[in-house]
């Protein structure tokens, strides 16, 4: 789950040097943003955040490759933002690189006159590759590709380890408030465990996934488990006296349910992550709801107002899975995207499990 290379795709080196591939049409940090600060927009937060996890990717690439100082690649995904490196995510198991802390670079940012750190900029940025198929890393990447698709959680690998360390000593040292994690595709689910983790913790940070993995092993069995369990209900409402009881709950039951759900959804509101979703993405796209088509919309309001997560979904984006899986289209401004305000039954059992001990 990711790509030969960041951002969808292998290639030559030019294929990945940020002035060639990176976004477009993004104005660089200047003094003006201490008064109307770019990392407000949600578009330039995106992007940004985006080039950080190729970031990541590139990095590892620098490695494997020997690209050191100038021929470098990395470094110039997080120049521009005014970050800088403050240490590499290493897996023990290979030596690879598997994800990049950031911080807000003060000293570089001076240069440009901009001598307070804007509104909204995080001052710690964790962001975490997805799968790279290379000789050096494919082995312990896929090996946790098939611990997510067989158990559906990734917190027995050393990477979930060390990127909760890395984000709690940020915490510790910067506030949760002033931290934020990404990933894509099998880095997504990494930042998604790990973002669970805190907030089971009390401790909630800003959250963005790229692709996050929603094929597993353990959906495709809890589904077939749903499925049996409605048709024995079904035989025994038919042969059994207590029917009703069993197809019904009492009117008691029923409100206690729906406090019950509604205390719930309060607590998961206060953790709400960010998903970026391409529908023509078969490893990511059931995070939708519950037809399996996202509900586009920036109106809709249903009983559950306020959503589980903030989920966008790139309208008329890249069709070919390769590319629709890539991460290259989230700083593309090429395309628009819409927030699908909806209830995504995947999610939320996702945020449910941080509240309720499921039997």
């Amino acid at each position: 789950m990711g790509s030969n290379g960041g951002g969808g795709g292998g290639g030559k080196q030019v294929l990945w040097e940020f002035h060639a591939t990176g976004p477009r049409n993004i104005s660089n940090p200047s003094w003006r943003d201490l008064i109307r600060s770019s990392w407000t927009d949600p578009n330039y937060r995106r992007i940004a955040v985006s080039c950080f996890v190729q970031a990541a990717y590139l990095l590892e690439l620098d490695r494997q490759e020997k690209r050191n100082g100038e021929s470098a690649l990395a470094p110039n995904w997080w120049k521009p933002f005014k970050y800088k490196l403050v240490r590499p995510l290493i897996d023990s198991r290979d030596g690879s690189i598997y994800g990049v802390l950031l911080e807000w670079d003060q000293l570089a940012a001076l240069s440009d006159l901009i001598v307070l750190r804007p509104n909204g900029a995080p001052k710690v940025v964790l962001a975490i590759r997805g799968t790279v198929l290379k000789q050096s890393t494919v082995v312990r990447d896929l090996e946790d590709d098939f611990r997510f698709f067989t158990m559906e959680s990734l917190r027995g690998s050393v990477r979930f380890t060390g990127a909760l360390e890395a984000l709690k000593s940020a915490i510790d040292k910067r506030g949760s408030n002033n931290v934020c994690i990404a990933g894509h595709s099998l880095g997504a689910g990494f930042a998604l465990q790990v973002g669970k983790t805190l907030a089971q913790d009390g401790i909630f940070v800003e959250c963005h996934l790229f692709n996050p993995p929603s094929v597993s092993l353990g959906m495709g069995l809890r589904k077939l488990q749903e499925k049996a369990g409605k048709v024995l209900k079904r035989y025994v409402s038919g042969s059994s006296s207590n029917a009703t009881e069993l197809s019904h709950p009492t009117e008691d039951g029923g409100a206690a349910s729906e406090i019950g759900e509604e205390k719930l959804i309060k607590e998961v509101k206060r953790w709400v992550p960010n998903l970026y979703i391409n529908s023509c993405d078969y490893i990511c796209c059931f995070y939708a709801d519950r037809s399996g088509v996202a509900t586009v919309t920036a109106e809709k309001h249903d009983g559950h107002s306020g959503t589980h997560s903030k989920l966008f979904v790139i309208a008329k984006g890249p069709k070919k899975f390769l590319e629709a899986h890539g991460l290259q289209q989230w700083w593309s401004d090429d395309y628009e995207l819409q927030l699908a305000v909806h209830d995504s039954k995947l999610m939320y059992r996702h945020l449910k499990s941080l509240y309720v001990n499921e039997s």
